[in-house]
């Protein structure tokens, strides 16, 4: 069982650790030493081996940073895990504040002082992210020290986890649908047409996009840890450790990708003396960009070349996403059914609600890993965005209350993420118009068509529009990318009010997720995920249209929607979803669930 609650910290990590972090802080002469979550490789998930901030505070968040200087230290979250942070992390040892509103640079402005070394190592910062810090540190006359040697790794020592070496394996084209050396050939061609002569590539969804592999060393994201360097015409040295190049992995590659070590990296790099090199910068650590420009090439600040071309899914992936939905479906309605059912009679608990749910997943057969931790919030944890339960914060859901759940599921022909929220009970007349508010939006964000050029920042408003008007909002983004048997959080495209300048494209799946948080009371979020379409005429219209086909199949919780608040078309378009569940999901369920399926779908 993929269980998603880790108890792995306590909040006493940070008085065992802090204190070694500190004394391998004063061997090297550093007043304080930045620790961020992320890893050389911008994981949101890690690998235990690289998840130092854990282990210097006790946090297990997908987000954060801490700062530990000589006297004292500060742990950095967003709104998401104000609660996780205070059940994590030793209050006493560590002032808690605020990861967006000022974050880490207002820290350093106020927290050091003239004359101070503040260490950072130049692997785990974006060189956007270094100098924000650095001008903020340089208000108080302290100076930001690149450090070679991470004293907080230094301070793990042997009790550190190795370095995971998972194998690096082949993605068949039945599900990549293009083969790598394609592949290689348009990024390549887009990497000319940049100017560049090469690009070092260090994400590991690019990575494992380009070459058709797939690997095991992040938790939820079928990822191998890596880095590549592209060459204009499509040839390609490939860094993984030894350990993990499987059998058939030279074969898969080809002639044209040289395998290579992480140790040769360096020298690598150094090779492109001369040349001119595409490096993301927000992908890539400062490490990447400093290394460059000492050996003497010229550095291309730009997007991972690979990002947009993987963002926009072919034929074979998108058919893959269809039938891990239609698969994920099934899983997802036998587990709505028995909250439907035993889960009314006798209310689960949070964790007995996460345990049910992948054990359903579990038992297609086909399940290689969740997609991230499942979220599971009864009644008032429900109003917690990306609340993640554990056997400390454990709760209980109750008659008249609602629990929000928000899954998803990594299958080899592709990646799932819904939310439902269902009723306990009988729901209040409010809870039954803010759910149907959200629903509003959700059912407008589905059909909306829309020219081609149009970003998601142009779209969301659709998702909002209804609980505006009645005064209400939510504090998160309305959709991210998400992608093929990847990712759940891909880029480049979104849907938020930040403004976002990548227009959507047919192929990109994003999600579709409005949502209503009452603090202290319950939470709601509808999620589906959907897939731009091809431009296609409108009757009577002037411009060929994009749209979305939605790829998500579960039933939505009719006991929760206020009839009346919908409009005829709308009405129209939730029972026509509706159909669409029968029609695909019903067949593989028994006899008993397939009956409930068609009761909770009947046209409303």
């Amino acid at each position: 069982m993929r269980q998603t609650f880790d108890e792995s910290t306590d909040p006493s990590f940070g008085p065992k650790h802090v204190p070694l972090i500190r004394q391998a802080m004063a061997k090297q002469g550093l007043d304080g030493f930045l620790v961020p979550h992320e890893d050389e490789h911008q994981n949101e998930y890690l690998p235990a081996a690289n998840d130092r901030l854990a282990w210097a505070t006790g946090f297990t968040g997908s987000a954060g940073a801490a700062v530990i200087l000589k006297d004292k230290a500060a742990v950095f979250v967003d709104g998401r895990y104000t609660l996780q942070v205070r059940d994590q992390v030793d209050g006493k040892l560590f002032e808690i504040r605020d990861l967006v509103d000022g974050g880490v640079p207002a820290y350093l402005e106020t927290a050091t002082a003239r004359g101070q070394k503040i260490g950072y190592d130049p692997r785990l910062h974006s060189p956007d992210a270094l100098g924000h810090l650095k001008a903020a540190a340089a208000k108080t006359g302290a100076e930001l020290v690149a450090v070679n040697d991470n004293p907080l790794d230094q301070a793990w020592g042997q009790a550190r986890p190795a370095q995971p070496t998972a194998p690096v394996v082949p993605h068949p084209a039945e599900f990549s649908g293009e083969d790598s050396s394609a592949k290689r050939t348009r990024v390549g061609a887009a990497v000319a047409a940049k100017g560049g002569d090469a690009a070092v590539l260090t994400a590991p969804s690019s990575i494992a996009w380009l070459f058709n592999v797939r690997g095991g060393d992040v938790i939820r994201s079928p990822l191998p840890l890596g880095q590549a360097i592209l060459n204009k015409d499509g040839t390609a040295r490939l860094f993984l450790d030894p350990a993990k190049v499987s059998e058939e992995l030279p074969a898969w590659l080809g002639n044209q990708v040289r395998l290579e070590t992480p140790d040769d990296l360096p020298g690598a790099l150094a090779e492109l003396k001369g040349q001119s090199v595409v490096v993301d910068p927000a992908q890539s650590s400062a490490w990447y960009f400093d290394t460059l420009q000492q050996a003497g090439a010229t550095v291309i600040r730009g997007e991972d070349p690979c990002a947009l071309p993987r963002a926009q899914k072919n034929d074979v992936e998108i058919q893959g996403t269809r039938n891990a939905h239609a698969r994920d479906g099934a899983a997802l309605t036998r587990f709505l059914h028995w909250m439907a059912t035993e889960g009314q009679a006798n209310p689960p608990d949070e964790v007995e609600a996460v345990s049910k749910l992948e054990a359903f997943r579990e038992a297609t057969g086909m399940l290689k890993d969740l997609s991230f931790d499942t979220i599971a919030g009864a009644a008032s944890n429900g109003a917690i965005v990306h609340y993640r339960p554990t056997q400390r914060l454990n709760k209980r859901s109750e008659q008249g209350s609602l629990f929000l759940v928000d899954s998803g599921a990594q299958y080899l022909d592709g990646t799932t993420d819904v939310t439902r929220t269902v009723a306990i009970g009988e729901p209040s007349a409010e809870m039954r118009q803010r759910f149907t508010l959200v629903l509003k939006g959700h059912l407008a964000l589905a059909a909306i068509r829309f020219p081609a050029g149009t970003t998601g920042s142009a779209l969301d408003v659709l998702a909002r529009a209804a609980l505006w008007m009645h005064g209400l909002d939510y504090d998160h983004g309305t959709g991210h990318g998400v992608g093929s048997y990847l990712g759940v959080h891909e880029g480049p495209q979104r849907i938020s009010k930040a403004p976002n300048s990548v227009a959507l494209k047919p192929g990109m799946i994003l999600s579709n997720e409005p949502g209503y948080y009452k603090e202290g009371a319950y939470g709601i979020r509808i999620e589906n995920l959907q897939v731009v379409t091809p431009a296609a005429p409108i009757p009577g219209g002037e411009r060929s249209m994009l749209g979305f086909e939605t790829l998500t199949l579960a039933p939505i919780d009719r006991r929760l929607i206020d009839r009346d608040l919908l409009t005829a078309d709308e009405r129209a378009q939730l029972d026509a979803y509706h159909a669409r569940v029968r029609e695909v999901v019903g067949p593989q369920l028994e006899p008993e669930v397939r009956r409930w399926l068609d009761e909770v779908t009947a046209p409303i």
